[in-house]
């Protein structure tokens, strides 16, 4: 029995039908074993289906008998991917077992002689060793044998699954861009039909260019556009659609819209036009961008800057700014007018070159110290005037910082104190002159006591302890006195602990620490060292004839306590004799009194410890660093 469908082809023409592979199958299949019988039982119908499909190039399987046994072409093995050749033969439910009921369906339709066409059908198959969604047209008709009745059903099968992902992907894309248009509120698009003459837009572009969004949904006239249009904008707009119709180039312009009640937008519209292949424009799509809030922040900020400059040129300071990286980029008016230079030739770095030399280099590293640290510039050098001298400025700048803390740009000022300088200078000649006087006068004052007391020996005690009192003050002035150039002037703060250690310098035993300190220093001002100086000399002076200064082992603790506006000065002795109050103030106890309550303003509390003399005084920080005056009911006293 022939074994082939095409069992009178020539020895030629079957190798030639032998290049279809599903042909060898089918020929080399063992049928006789199957549901359907060998080939030579076919019906003619069947052989007629099975002889097209093989040479067919579309994908084609025909499900015969009531089990759907599959025969299929080339093109549907490709389908199959790796279930081919596997499934060839098996009856359909088993082939696919995935989708066993869905052609459990066909089967039977095919057998009662039903045709059906599916469009886009998505079963899930596993082709490829899992299970994949695919889109499939489908289009099954029956096989019908002599007698009319149907023996299976042929099915053409074409796969849309690229399509229908690319359809998907694009419907998505869309949305986003639908979505994305719709909740920006500023994004709007139109597409203009050239030739019919009609503009169809989103709701935006329609709300902008005062159209009824569902007319222009539709299709409107494209000269309605113009009618929105500002009237000084229209023709630029109108010439660049020209333009870019005669050029096939890129549209793109900004224009004022106007609304029914005169409030004006700026619009951004960029487009291209769509040609035929005869090159004539048929489409013109674009999208329109609400720029108003732009224009009006930008006129702002213009209007903002106009404003600083004025300001800036009527200082009679010299203004400048800087980038973050401090490269100058703007000097007000002053600044040219006085270096004289041209505009724009100091920007960047070349301002350094305008300092003295011998400020150049200190300039510039306090400048990079401030760049590094964000902290304010300060700093006085000699800058060149336009009359070719240098003159002594003030630079200051401050960071302005961004939201997130970082800065943004540097604001600075320089100011003329050439005149200011000379006469800081010539104070400070006079002071350093009077200051020396001041210290010949105690001077002066000490050697007439000394005189005195040698033709007196009955003053002696009392001369000493007022040359040691005048010794005091004069130490103190000399502490904050002022020392030449660039040093201390009246009015220039020191630390109270250095005084104090030079004032009880005497008292020091060889390696002996007898003065020790704790707790907090203070700064104070040369109005306040007069009266501590006298307060320190008194109570060591009798530390020194009663208390621990008197014995060898004797000791000083001074403990300082600082807060928001006082200060707390502790003077604590240890190791000395025991002591009683003999309850009579003596001159050195109303001395100590007056300085501390009258000049400092303070409280001065004594305890007579049985370890040694406890004292404690508070004075307002308003007190220590700011000259103060005797209060006269204490003067009086």
């Amino acid at each position: 029995m022939p074994r082939t469908l095409f069992p009178a082809a020539t020895p030629e023409l079957r190798t030639q039908l032998d290049a279809f592979p599903t042909l060898r199958l089918i020929n080399d299949y063992d049928w006789a074993s199957s549901p359907i019988g060998s080939i030579d039982q076919w019906p003619d119908s069947v052989k007629g289906v099975v002889r097209m499909l093989v040479t067919a190039s579309a994908p084609m399987v025909v499900l015969l008998g009531s089990e759907g046994i599959l025969i299929y072409n080339d093109a549907y093995a490709q389908f199959a991917g790796e279930r081919h050749p596997e499934i060839f033969g098996m009856p359909a439910v088993e082939a696919w077992p995935e989708v066993a009921d869905f052609n459990r369906e066909r089967i039977a339709s095919g057998l009662r002689g039903e045709t059906l066409v599916l469009r886009d059908a998505e079963l899930s198959l596993n082709r490829h060793g899992q299970p994949e969604p695919v889109w499939l047209d489908l289009n099954y008709s029956p096989v019908l044998g002599d007698d009319g009745l149907s023996l299976g059903t042929l099915c053409i099968v074409h796969e849309t699954t690229d399509r229908i992902l690319v359809e998907k992907a694009l419907t998505r894309s869309e949305e986003r861009l639908s979505l994305a248009l719709s909740g920006s509120n500023l994004v709007g698009t139109w597409d203009w039909d050239v030739k019919a003459g009609t503009l169809t837009a989103d709701d935006l572009f329609a709300s902008l260019h005062n159209l009824d969004p569902l007319r222009a949904g539709i299709g409107v006239p494209a000269e309605l556009i113009g009618e929105a249009i500002h009237p000084d904008d229209l023709e630029r707009v109108s010439q660049g659609v020209e333009a870019a119709f005669r050029d096939r180039a890129d549209f793109r312009s900004e224009y004022r819209v106007v609304s029914p009640d005169g409030t004006l937008c700026w619009v951004v519209a960029s487009g291209r036009a769509r040609v035929d292949g005869d090159g004539n424009a048929v489409r013109f799509p674009g999208v329109v961008v609400n720029i108003t809030e732009q224009k009006q922040a930008a006129e702002a900020l213009a209007e903002s800057e106009a404003k600083f400059r004025t300001l800036a040129d009527t200082m009679p300071q010299m203004v400048w700014s800087t980038l973050p990286d401090g490269m100058h980029d703007y000097y007000n008016a002053r600044w040219y007018e006085f270096t004289g230079v041209p505009i724009g030739s100091t920007d960047g770095e070349a301002w350094n070159g305008m300092f003295h030399p011998d400020d150049q280099e200190r300039a510039w590293s306090t400048w990079k110290h401030s760049l590094a640290t964000g902290e304010p510039y300060k700093i006085e050098y000699r800058l060149r005037h336009h009359s070719g001298n240098y003159r002594w400025t003030l630079g200051l700048a401050q960071p302005i910082r961004g939201a997130d803390g970082k800065i943004i740009r540097w604001f600075g000022t320089c100011t003329d104190i050439h005149e200011t300088r000379l006469l800081a200078e010539e104070r400070e000649l006079v002071a350093q002159e009077l200051s020396h006087r001041i210290k010949n006068i105690f001077s002066v004052m000490t050697g007439i006591i000394s005189l005195s007391a040698r033709n007196q020996p009955e003053m002696k005690q009392f001369a000493e302890q007022l040359r040691e009192r005048i010794y005091a003050l004069a130490q103190a002035h000399d502490f904050v006195r002022p020392h030449g150039h660039g040093g201390q002037t009246s009015g220039t703060q020191s630390d109270l602990w250095a005084l104090i250690e030079k004032l009880l310098l005497p008292y020091q035993d060889g390696g002996q620490k007898r003065v020790e300190f704790s707790g907090s220093d203070t700064t104070i001002d040369d109005g306040a060292a007069t009266p501590l100086a006298l307060l320190v000399h008194e109570l060591a002076t009798n530390a020194a004839k009663y208390g621990a200064l008197s014995v060898p082992d004797g000791s000083i603790l001074l403990t300082g306590a600082l807060d928001d506006s006082t200060y707390t000065l502790t003077w604590k002795e240890r190791g000395g004799p025991p002591l009683q109050p003999n309850g009579h103030a003596g001159f050195g106890s109303r001395l100590i009194g007056l300085s501390v309550e009258g000049q400092l303003r303070g409280k001065l509390n004594r305890v007579w410890e049985q370890d040694g003399l406890l004292v404690s005084i508070e004075v307002p920080l308003s007190a220590l660093r700011r000259s103060a005056k005797l209060q006269p009911e204490l003067l009086d006293s």
